[in-house]
């Protein structure tokens, strides 16, 4: 049983897929490992780190050939994948709703992708959940990049030069991320509100020592942990409430995703220009089309006096603690599936998690979601 791990070719990406730690686990359940060079540098990890633990470091081509599972961050280029045979698993991150015929041309190698990002959101899976891995992380991030750029202390200092006053801090989206951010912003002594469109999550907000900031009628769960897409008069009211209550803050942090769709606009460009100028805006979805009008990814724009911090790959800029929790994500998965007779994972086609991450099965696509988005 051969587990090959790659090094990412995404521009930009630092994370690695396996860490010195899951690589001597997987080998204490009988596998082999094997290293593409360098797969772990822009992660803190050397080669000489994998090799300590059992693994054998080499190119591209001798790591994919006779691999059963290959394992990455982002899904590879189908034809970085030359020389991997049939049936072999690929699990990563996979992106397939944006990167669609990239998956078409997995099932065209005829191996089984498995979309990591795809994990159902039920108990047994929470160790598996790539998603909330690196979305705590990024919602850490955000507060210290907002920290960064907002030039203006967080806690409130009473010194004999005067008071500095706490700055205030609204997180829009309380997931994984937002969670993070909340809890992130209230240890560095900000005065911290927020709001989500699910009001189970009043009782989360307030468990942090934050403000819960809500409208009744702005109830919507899409189910899974996610909120649903709001209707026309649920987006007017949500404008509503957040124009009331911007005005008065120093730092937003926007989080808010739908999973195969766009990213909703929270904030538009006359709510960003009632602003006190020096504000900063941080959002987490920029990738996805931002939450925020004018959000660019990876770029600060200002608009009105205030920053616009947009998102790009946060968690890569943590490579070091990402790929730890990506890689433990990965073992925790297939361990979970691991027969002690053959030495390999063995994956139910009857199962929730099966049903739920697999996208490309004996040469086609056999994911439901995927194929009815």
């Amino acid at each position: 049983m051969k587990i090959a791990v790659l090094k990412e070719l995404a521009e930009g990406e630092k994370r690695v897929s396996a860490s010195p730690e899951t690589v001597k686990k997987f080998i204490a359940l009988g596998a082999s490992m094997a290293i593409e060079k360098g797969a772990g540098e822009t992660a803190s990890v050397a080669d000489s780190d994998y090799e300590a633990m059992g693994a054998t470091i080499g190119t591209r081509a001798a790591v994919i050939k006779d691999a059963d599972i290959v394992l990455g961050i982002q899904g590879p280029p189908p034809e970085s994948l030359k020389g991997i045979k049939k049936g072999a698993w690929l699990a990563a991150s996979l992106n397939p709703f944006g990167e669609r015929a990239r998956v078409d041309e997995y099932a065209k190698l005829g191996i089984d992708a498995l979309a990591m990002e795809f994990m159902p959101r039920i108990t047994r899976a929470q160790s598996m959940d790539i998603l909330s891995s690196q979305s705590n992380l990024s919602g850490y991030k955000a507060v210290v990049l907002a920290g960064a750029e907002y030039g203006r202390a967080f806690p409130m200092m009473m010194t004999a030069a005067g008071t500095v006053s706490a700055a205030k801090c609204f997180v829009m989206g309380v997931g994984v991320a937002g969670l993070q951010a909340i809890a992130t912003a209230r240890r560095l002594g900000a005065q911290v509100s927020a709001t989500d469109v699910r009001p189970e999550t009043a009782e989360q907000i307030e468990s942090l020592g934050a403000k819960p900031v809500f409208d009744d009628d702005l109830a919507s769960d899409g189910g899974g942990g996610y909120a649903a897409e709001l209707t026309d008069e649920q987006k007017a009211k949500q404008a509503e409430l957040v124009s009331k209550h911007i005005t008065k803050q120093d730092i937003v942090i926007t989080t808010a995703l739908i999973p195969g769709r766009p990213a909703p606009r929270l904030i538009s460009d006359a709510q960003i220009a009632t602003m006190k100028t020096g504000s900063v805006i941080v959002d987490l979805a920029a990738e996805q089309g931002g939450n925020v009008e004018g959000a660019v990814a990876g770029e600060v724009v200002v608009k009105h006096g205030v920053k616009i911090v947009g998102a790009n790959n946060m968690p890569s800029t943590m490579a070091a603690d990402s790929s730890a929790l990506f890689s433990r994500n990965l073992y925790n998965f297939l361990s979970a599936y691991w027969d002690e007779e053959t030495k390999r994972p063995v994956l139910p086609d009857d199962d929730e998690v099966t049903i739920g991450i697999r996208l490309t099965k004996d040469g086609k696509v056999v994911n439901e979601r995927l194929l009815a988005n």
